[in-house]
Protein backbone atom coordinates (compact mmCIF):
# COMPACT_ATOMS: atom_id res chain seq x y z
CA UNK A 1 0.00 0.00 0.00
CA UNK A 2 1.26 3.41 -0.95
CA UNK A 3 0.37 7.07 0.61
CA UNK A 4 0.85 10.46 0.24
CA UNK A 5 0.58 12.36 3.26
CA UNK A 6 1.17 16.21 3.30
CA UNK A 7 2.56 17.59 6.65
CA UNK A 8 2.09 21.09 5.31
CA UNK A 9 1.50 23.11 2.52
CA UNK A 10 2.73 26.71 3.29
CA UNK A 11 4.47 28.14 0.31
CA UNK A 12 6.42 31.42 1.55
CA UNK A 13 8.91 32.31 3.99
CA UNK A 14 5.75 35.09 5.55
CA UNK A 15 3.13 32.15 5.02
CA UNK A 16 5.47 29.54 6.64
CA UNK A 17 6.94 31.63 9.50
CA UNK A 18 3.22 32.70 10.30
CA UNK A 19 2.38 29.22 10.50
CA UNK A 20 -0.79 30.06 8.92
CA UNK A 21 -0.21 26.87 6.66
CA UNK A 22 2.44 23.86 7.90
CA UNK A 23 5.36 23.56 6.60
CA UNK A 24 7.09 20.01 7.28
CA UNK A 25 7.10 18.76 3.94
CA UNK A 26 5.61 15.65 2.39
CA UNK A 27 5.67 12.34 2.83
CA UNK A 28 5.59 9.56 0.58
CA UNK A 29 5.26 5.46 1.99
CA UNK A 30 5.64 3.06 -0.53
CA UNK A 31 5.14 -0.54 0.89
CA UNK A 32 8.43 -0.46 3.36
CA UNK A 33 9.99 2.40 2.37
CA UNK A 34 9.15 5.85 3.51
CA UNK A 35 10.13 9.09 2.02
CA UNK A 36 10.10 12.43 3.91
CA UNK A 37 10.60 15.77 1.05
CA UNK A 38 11.94 19.13 1.67
CA UNK A 39 11.22 18.82 5.81
CA UNK A 40 10.60 22.40 6.87
CA UNK A 41 9.89 24.34 9.92
CA UNK A 42 7.50 21.83 12.03
CA UNK A 43 8.04 18.51 10.36
CA UNK A 44 8.65 16.44 13.80
CA UNK A 45 5.43 18.20 15.21
CA UNK A 46 3.34 17.89 12.16
CA UNK A 47 4.60 14.04 11.98
CA UNK A 48 3.41 13.28 14.90
CA UNK A 49 0.31 14.94 14.79
CA UNK A 50 -0.95 13.36 11.50
CA UNK A 51 0.71 9.46 12.81
CA UNK A 52 4.00 9.81 10.72
CA UNK A 53 6.59 7.96 12.60
CA UNK A 54 10.33 9.93 11.86
CA UNK A 55 12.19 7.05 12.47
CA UNK A 56 10.59 5.02 9.50
CA UNK A 57 12.08 7.21 7.15
CA UNK A 58 14.26 5.52 4.23
CA UNK A 59 15.43 8.47 2.94
CA UNK A 60 14.81 12.44 3.13
CA UNK A 61 15.23 14.11 -0.24
CA UNK A 62 15.67 17.88 -0.31
CA UNK A 63 14.87 20.13 -3.15
CA UNK A 64 17.02 23.59 -2.50
CA UNK A 65 18.40 25.93 0.54
CA UNK A 66 15.17 27.88 1.04
CA UNK A 67 14.81 27.58 4.62
CA UNK A 68 10.69 26.57 4.21
CA UNK A 69 12.24 23.04 2.34
CA UNK A 70 15.15 22.47 4.63
CA UNK A 71 15.52 24.08 8.21
CA UNK A 72 14.24 20.58 9.94
CA UNK A 73 16.46 18.69 8.06
CA UNK A 74 19.15 18.17 10.74
CA UNK A 75 16.44 17.63 13.55
CA UNK A 76 14.43 14.88 11.16
CA UNK A 77 18.13 12.88 11.12
CA UNK A 78 18.47 13.29 14.86
CA UNK A 79 14.87 11.39 15.12
CA UNK A 80 15.62 9.22 12.25
CA UNK A 81 18.23 8.09 13.94
CA UNK A 82 17.35 8.47 17.84
CA UNK A 83 20.23 10.67 18.22
CA UNK A 84 22.93 8.95 16.39
CA UNK A 85 22.14 5.20 18.03
CA UNK A 86 20.49 3.97 14.88
CA UNK A 87 23.43 4.43 12.47
CA UNK A 88 20.76 4.47 8.98
CA UNK A 89 19.19 6.62 6.04
CA UNK A 90 20.11 8.18 2.64
CA UNK A 91 20.20 12.15 2.53
CA UNK A 92 19.22 13.18 -1.22
CA UNK A 93 19.53 16.64 -2.05
CA UNK A 94 20.91 19.47 -4.24
CA UNK A 95 24.50 20.44 -3.53
CA UNK A 96 23.44 23.71 -1.78
CA UNK A 97 22.04 22.05 0.90
CA UNK A 98 25.33 19.84 1.24
CA UNK A 99 28.26 22.22 -0.22
CA UNK A 100 29.37 26.40 0.31
CA UNK A 101 28.53 27.34 -2.82
CA UNK A 102 28.20 31.36 -3.93
CA UNK A 103 29.79 31.75 0.27
CA UNK A 104 26.72 30.39 1.39
CA UNK A 105 26.75 27.54 4.30
CA UNK A 106 25.97 24.23 3.94
CA UNK A 107 22.90 23.59 5.50
CA UNK A 108 23.34 19.96 6.82
CA UNK A 109 26.02 19.74 9.90
CA UNK A 110 29.16 17.62 9.44
CA UNK A 111 27.42 16.24 13.45
CA UNK A 112 24.19 14.98 11.14
CA UNK A 113 26.28 13.72 7.88
CA UNK A 114 27.77 10.85 10.43
CA UNK A 115 24.58 9.89 12.03
CA UNK A 116 23.38 8.37 8.46
CA UNK A 117 24.32 5.54 6.16
CA UNK A 118 24.85 7.35 2.77
CA UNK A 119 24.97 10.81 1.45
CA UNK A 120 24.35 11.62 -2.06
CA UNK A 121 24.22 15.04 -3.66
CA UNK A 122 22.30 15.46 -6.74
CA UNK A 123 22.13 17.33 -9.68
CA UNK A 124 19.75 17.07 -12.81
CA UNK A 125 19.87 14.44 -15.12
CA UNK A 126 20.37 12.73 -11.86
CA UNK A 127 19.04 9.19 -11.05
CA UNK A 128 18.94 7.07 -8.03
CA UNK A 129 17.84 3.34 -6.95
CA UNK A 130 16.53 3.00 -3.62
CA UNK A 131 15.38 -0.90 -2.73
CA UNK A 132 12.07 -1.16 -5.54
CA UNK A 133 12.31 2.73 -6.43
CA UNK A 134 13.87 4.80 -8.67
CA UNK A 135 14.34 7.99 -8.42
CA UNK A 136 14.97 10.58 -11.00
CA UNK A 137 15.95 14.60 -10.67
CA UNK A 138 13.70 16.71 -12.52
CA UNK A 139 14.69 20.44 -13.60
CA UNK A 140 14.29 23.15 -11.88
CA UNK A 141 15.09 27.20 -12.35
CA UNK A 142 15.01 28.95 -9.14
CA UNK A 143 17.49 31.36 -7.01
CA UNK A 144 18.71 28.64 -5.78
CA UNK A 145 20.57 27.28 -8.77
CA UNK A 146 20.87 24.28 -7.93
CA UNK A 147 17.71 23.76 -7.17
CA UNK A 148 15.94 20.03 -8.44
CA UNK A 149 12.49 18.61 -8.56
CA UNK A 150 11.85 14.66 -7.77
CA UNK A 151 10.30 11.93 -10.08
CA UNK A 152 9.52 8.80 -7.94
CA UNK A 153 9.13 5.27 -10.64
CA UNK A 154 7.30 3.47 -7.63
CA UNK A 155 5.87 -0.35 -8.84
CA UNK A 156 1.94 0.84 -9.50
CA UNK A 157 2.26 4.63 -10.13
CA UNK A 158 4.90 7.88 -11.07
CA UNK A 159 5.06 10.23 -9.10
CA UNK A 160 6.47 13.47 -10.04
CA UNK A 161 7.30 16.56 -7.77
CA UNK A 162 8.33 19.71 -9.25
CA UNK A 163 10.04 21.57 -5.71
CA UNK A 164 10.14 25.34 -6.63
CA UNK A 165 10.83 26.15 -10.52
CA UNK A 166 9.10 28.46 -13.48
CA UNK A 167 7.78 26.63 -16.24
CA UNK A 168 10.60 25.47 -18.69
CA UNK A 169 10.13 23.22 -21.74
CA UNK A 170 12.51 20.78 -20.17
CA UNK A 171 10.62 20.36 -16.80
CA UNK A 172 7.78 19.81 -19.66
CA UNK A 173 9.42 17.22 -20.84
CA UNK A 174 10.60 15.36 -18.01
CA UNK A 175 7.11 15.67 -16.39
CA UNK A 176 5.99 13.17 -19.45
CA UNK A 177 4.36 9.83 -18.64
CA UNK A 178 3.63 10.99 -14.86
CA UNK A 179 0.41 9.58 -13.24
CA UNK A 180 0.66 12.25 -10.07
CA UNK A 181 1.91 15.73 -10.28
CA UNK A 182 2.50 17.52 -7.03
CA UNK A 183 3.43 20.91 -8.16
CA UNK A 184 4.51 23.82 -6.04
CA UNK A 185 2.00 26.61 -6.74
CA UNK A 186 2.36 29.85 -4.53
CA UNK A 187 0.90 32.33 -7.10
CA UNK A 188 -2.85 32.41 -8.46
CA UNK A 189 -3.91 33.06 -11.66
CA UNK A 190 -1.11 34.34 -13.74
CA UNK A 191 0.35 36.57 -10.98
CA UNK A 192 3.79 34.36 -10.72
CA UNK A 193 6.43 35.96 -9.21
CA UNK A 194 10.17 35.71 -9.84
CA UNK A 195 11.05 31.98 -10.68
CA UNK A 196 8.09 30.17 -9.61
CA UNK A 197 4.52 28.60 -10.79
CA UNK A 198 1.05 29.99 -10.70
CA UNK A 199 -2.08 28.52 -11.89
CA UNK A 200 -1.58 29.32 -15.03
CA UNK A 201 1.70 27.85 -15.41
CA UNK A 202 -0.15 24.52 -13.65
CA UNK A 203 -2.71 24.47 -16.33
CA UNK A 204 -0.13 24.44 -19.13
CA UNK A 205 1.66 21.39 -17.53
CA UNK A 206 -1.19 19.51 -16.87
CA UNK A 207 -2.82 19.72 -20.15
CA UNK A 208 0.48 18.77 -21.65
CA UNK A 209 1.37 15.61 -19.50
CA UNK A 210 -2.14 14.45 -18.98
CA UNK A 211 -1.69 13.07 -15.67
CA UNK A 212 -4.39 10.84 -13.85
CA UNK A 213 -4.29 13.34 -10.73
CA UNK A 214 -2.82 16.80 -10.53
CA UNK A 215 -2.35 18.16 -7.02
CA UNK A 216 -1.38 21.75 -6.05
CA UNK A 217 0.58 22.84 -2.89
CA UNK A 218 3.11 25.19 -1.67
CA UNK A 219 0.84 28.28 -1.39
CA UNK A 220 2.09 31.99 -1.05
CA UNK A 221 -0.73 34.64 0.31
CA UNK A 222 -1.47 35.31 -3.23
CA UNK A 223 -2.85 32.03 -3.32
CA UNK A 224 -4.37 31.23 -0.27
CA UNK A 225 -6.51 35.12 -0.67
CA UNK A 226 -7.28 33.69 -3.91
CA UNK A 227 -8.60 30.51 -2.08
CA UNK A 228 -6.51 27.28 -3.51
CA UNK A 229 -9.93 24.89 -3.24
CA UNK A 230 -11.40 27.64 -6.47
CA UNK A 231 -7.85 27.68 -8.22
CA UNK A 232 -7.81 23.98 -8.23
CA UNK A 233 -11.48 23.99 -9.43
CA UNK A 234 -10.64 26.14 -12.44
CA UNK A 235 -7.95 23.77 -13.17
CA UNK A 236 -9.71 20.94 -13.44
CA UNK A 237 -12.50 22.40 -15.46
CA UNK A 238 -10.39 23.85 -17.95
CA UNK A 239 -7.98 20.56 -18.54
CA UNK A 240 -10.77 18.17 -17.66
CA UNK A 241 -7.32 16.40 -15.09
CA UNK A 242 -8.95 15.65 -11.74
CA UNK A 243 -6.91 18.27 -9.65
CA UNK A 244 -6.90 18.40 -5.84
CA UNK A 245 -5.60 21.95 -3.31
CA UNK A 246 -3.78 20.04 -0.99
CA UNK A 247 -4.15 20.88 3.07
CA UNK A 248 -2.47 20.74 6.10
CA UNK A 249 -2.75 16.84 6.61
CA UNK A 250 -4.19 15.58 3.53
CA UNK A 251 -3.55 12.11 2.76
CA UNK A 252 -3.90 10.42 -0.36
CA UNK A 253 -3.70 6.56 -1.28
CA UNK A 254 -2.11 6.94 -5.13
CA UNK A 255 -3.37 2.93 -6.01
CA UNK A 256 -4.70 2.55 -8.90
CA UNK A 257 -3.31 5.99 -10.72
CA UNK A 258 -0.50 4.24 -12.76
CA UNK A 259 0.90 0.45 -13.62
CA UNK A 260 4.68 1.27 -13.90
CA UNK A 261 6.18 -1.72 -12.92
CA UNK A 262 10.09 -0.53 -11.91
CA UNK A 263 13.10 -2.68 -12.76
CA UNK A 264 15.24 -1.37 -9.58
CA UNK A 265 16.99 -3.04 -6.97
CA UNK A 266 19.39 -1.87 -4.56
CA UNK A 267 20.87 1.76 -4.61
CA UNK A 268 23.74 3.45 -5.92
Amino acid sequence: MARIIFLGTAGSSSVACKQIRSSGGIILQVEDLQFHLDPGPGALIKAKEYGVSINHNTAVLISHNHINHCNDLNAVIEAMTHGGIEHRGIILASKSILQSIDGSHPFLTKYHQNLVEKIIPLEKDHKVGVELIEINTLSAEHTDKTAIGFKFFCPKFILSYTGDTKLTPKLLEELGGSDILILNVPYSGNNGVGLNLDTGSAIQIISAVRPKLAILTHFGLDMLKADPLQEAREVQRITGIQTIAARDGLTITPEGHGQYKSPVKGYD
